[in-house]
């Protein structure tokens, strides 16, 4: 009689935020057995952000993003929603930007042209944690991995952000389980935002963190981490069964 295999382990495709590299999550313990894919934001366009997100690996998978980075999985999510079978989503916003976020662009982008990438990081660095001055430690780490982006990375992501749009009918078309996770103190991002995205989503749990704000990988791994196996668990229960094998002789 042929018999079921279990199904393979789902890559996770993590996706950082603005000025943000695979250290953002050095912190967070992925569940064992599941390859992890991390993308890096270096194109000026939302869509071919998107297009290098389904291109990174073959089949279903399960997106981690945040802030610009679920962005970009809203993007994925609109053209290939059978592709992705799960989605945790964090510090992020599904709507269009504002007249004034598009002048903050701009703006950053001509400090960036002046040579003054230096100062677009000290701009958005009160943003990332719970209260404007956060401690020495955690700005230099944040100054470092901005660093490590640089200049012609976020002139790129800058651009991107402007091509954004309203994702909040994508999200209507989810077919998977998704999480949701807001820090309760971001100032970018705040938990309203996440509470409109939660209810468009067909199968979504909202978590809020509390006293966290926008860099949770960081701020609150663990929140991050027990999230992230709940979803598995989630997603493993409306997987269809893995084809089934030859017996051995």
């Amino acid at each position: 009689m042929p018999r079921t295999g279990p199904p393979q382990p789902l890559p996770l495709v993590v996706v950082p935020g603005m000025l943000c590299d695979p250290s953002l999550w050095a912190q967070v313990d992925f569940p064992e057995g599941h390859p992890v894919l991390h993308i890096e934001l270096g194109r000026p366009d939302i869509g071919a952000l998107a297009d290098d997100l389904l291109a990174g690996v073959s089949g279903p998978f399960i997106v981690v993003g945040l802030s610009l980075g679920a962005i970009v999985a809203f993007e994925a999510l609109r053209r290939s929603p059978e592709r992705i079978a799960g989605l945790c989503l964090m510090s992020t916003n599904a709507e269009a930007p504002r007249p004034e976020q598009y002048a903050a662009w701009r703006a950053m982008e001509g400090l960036i042209d002046d040579g003054r990438f230096a100062d677009v990081i000290e701009q958005t660095l009160p943003g990332m944690f719970p209260t404007p001055r956060p401690p020495s430690e955690s700005a230099e780490r944040y100054r470092r991995m901005a660093l490590a982006v640089g200049p012609d990375a976020a002139r790129a992501q800058l651009a991107a952000q402007s091509t954004r749009r309203d994702a909040i009918d994508a999200l209507r078309g989810a077919k998977c389980p998704a999480v949701v996770l807001s820090g309760t103190r971001d100032a970018l991002c705040p938990p309203d935002f996440h509470q409109v995205i939660a209810s468009a989503l067909p199968d979504a749990e909202l978590r809020e963190v509390p006293d966290a704000g926008h860099l949770l990988p960081w701020q609150e791994p663990s929140a991050v981490s027990d999230a992230l196996r709940d979803l598995l668990g989630r997603v493993r229960e409306t997987r269809p069964p893995a084809c089934p094998t030859r017996p051995t002789s």
